[in-house]
């Protein structure tokens, strides 16, 4: 590592780091290697097989399995982004990830997590639209509409990390290489800053607290006038299925916007490591690994498609 010269100081540049992790004795390595890896390979597998399965059956190809099969797809890739690396790094002496690596992973990891919160906004939208309107739903949610409105989530999801990838690693790092978290992420990597990070941790707060706001909104408003339409129903089963749909979404929502909060949008999470550390295992591996069992146990139609597809695979 190149070093720099100032009067009776040394300050030095960093080419790489090392993710800490979970510290302990080899006896909680080994449980914390088996929980990463259960929870990774469970949600790997639930979340192809809803993409896999959306795309197979013809009767699951609606905008609201549009959305689902894409949600699939953002947990697929954003927990591939982190369990990989952290899961080889429990039995590494080193634990290094290089400067380039850590800018990329930082990079698709922000990117995928803020296009899946837009997308459970889209997703509200989508109910809302069905539900209340449900004479104009085919026009309004045609397929090139889908299509741009998932493409705007992902619009909206690459601005937000190129800002905070470029703000972040436009600051210096110099002394300790040594990340106190399992991957490389905003909060962690300030604490090693050798530089003043307030504008950093204010555009953080700043642009998490807008993004939770904003998708909150949409989903409390959507929700508002669903809530008053399923009340004026009068078919007891019409109402059990808007339900049932409607609350997977919610639990969703709820669990996804919640854990984010506590770890980018509030006051002292950058210095929250051991927590912030515990609360990101929430949405790096249990929320994508929920997701297909919230929105799969409680639709009959994903449970239908499943069976089909089942009975199609013993025919041949």
């Amino acid at each position: 590592m190149p070093t720099l010269r100032n009067g009776n100081a040394s300050v030095v540049f960093l080419h790489e780091f090392a993710l800490v992790g979970f510290e302990g004795e080899l006896k909680i390595q080994v449980l914390l290697f088996a929980v990463f890896l259960t929870l990774y390979m469970v949600s790997v597998l639930g979340n192809l097989t809803m993409i896999v399965v959306i795309t197979l059956d013809i009767r699951l190809h609606s905008p609201m399995y549009f959305f689902l099969k894409n949600l699939s797809f953002l947990d697929l890739c954003y927990s591939s982004v982190i369990a990989p690396k952290a899961l080889a790094n429990f039995f590494s002496s080193t634990k290094i990830i290089t400067f380039a690596g850590c800018a990329t992973q930082l990079f698709f990891f922000s990117l995928l997590v803020t296009t899946e919160g837009f997308l459970l906004g889209v997703m509200a939208y989508d109910r809302f639209m069905a539900i209340y309107n449900p004479l104009r739903y085919p026009i309004t949610m045609c397929p090139s509409a889908c299509a741009r409105l998932v493409l705007g989530t992902y619009c909206g999801g690459s601005f937000n990390s190129i800002v905070q990838t470029s703000l972040t690693f436009c600051v210096s790092f110099c002394g300790s290489n040594h990340i106190n978290h399992y991957f490389c992420d905003v909060p962690p990597l300030l604490r090693i800053a050798c530089a003043n990070t307030a504008l950093n941790e204010l555009v953080m707060f700043g642009m998490c607290g807008l993004i939770i706001v904003s998708v909150t909104c949409v989903v409390l408003v959507s929700y508002g006038y669903i809530t008053v339409t399923i009340l004026r129903m009068r078919s007891a089963a019409g109402r059990h299925k808007v339900f049932s749909t409607c609350g997977s979404h919610m639990t969703a929502v709820t669990v996804f916007v919640g854990t984010v909060f506590v770890m980018y949008a509030q006051p002292g999470a950058v210095e929250s490591m051991e927590q912030g550390k515990v609360v990101s295992i929430f949405y790096t591996l249990v929320i994508p690994m929920l997701n297909p069992f919230i929105y799969s146990l409680q639709n009959k139609d994903i449970k239908e498609a499943l069976k089909r597809l089942g009975q199609k695979h013993v025919a041949t």
